[in-house]
């Protein structure tokens, strides 16, 4: 014969059933809002991107393999820094555009290296709809960078800046730019698209290709 429950103890069994639940819904909270993998759920604001990111997934291969498409894409359009002009800007004054977003430094070798496939991309692909924006981050002032981008020839590339590596800090908080290089792709509704850390051949077949898979819409 079962024994009967007690008062207290079905008061007991309440009390942990609602601290479960409302753990349960915590955690689920969390989930939302930060994702299993770091990334911003923000479906409705970067659904745009959530599209492009997924027609961008077979074509990262050969130099663009380290490629990684964004599952939920995180909302990049209040990132600062410096623009051409000295004066501050934000991802957001590139609305409607897609940007291919570099962070680079003189001092790292890798950013080095494949600055003139980015110089050479944005020749190739820079237009209304699409454009390379890279933004270096050298503490001392911009004498340093644009000597180094006058001695390799680059002339296509505008220039941007954030000395105080603000820029940096923003992302890494957002579990991105966990070095130099770091190449986010962002897509018109000012979202990743997707990220690549480490070094490309921009200017190559396979990063062209992945480039015009991001550029293409449903609608066309």
């Amino acid at each position: 014969m079962t024994k009967p429950t007690e008062p207290g103890q079905r008061s007991n069994r309440r009390l942990i059933a609602a601290g479960i639940a409302g753990t349960a819904a915590v955690l689920a909270a969390v989930y939302v809002i930060v994702g299993p993998n770091g990334n911003t759920n923000d479906s409705q604001s970067c659904a745009v991107e959530m599209a492009l990111a997924e027609q961008t997934k077979p074509f990262a291969t050969g130099e663009v393999a380290a490629f990684r498409p964004a599952e939920r894409p995180l909302a990049l359009s209040e990132l600062t820094f410096d623009g051409p002009d000295g004066k501050r800007m934000s991802m957001g004054d590139f609305k409607d555009r897609t940007i291919l977003l570099n962070l680079w430094a003189t001092w790292c070798a890798p950013c080095r290296k494949e600055m003139p496939a980015l110089d050479a991309l944005q020749a190739d692909m820079g237009g209304e709809d699409f454009q390379v924006v890279a933004v270096n981050v050298d503490r001392g002032g911009p004498e340093k960078p644009k000597a180094f981008w006058k001695e390799i020839g680059v002339s296509r590339l505008d220039y941007y800046s954030d000395a105080s590596n603000g820029i940096l800090k923003d992302l890494k908080a957002k579990a991105r730019a966990t070095g130099l290089p770091t190449t986010i792709l962002v897509g018109p509704s000012g979202c990743e698209i997707g990220t690549m850390y480490g070094p490309a051949e921009w200017a190559s077949g396979e990063a062209k290709a992945l480039l015009t898979a991001a550029l293409k819409t449903k609608a066309e």
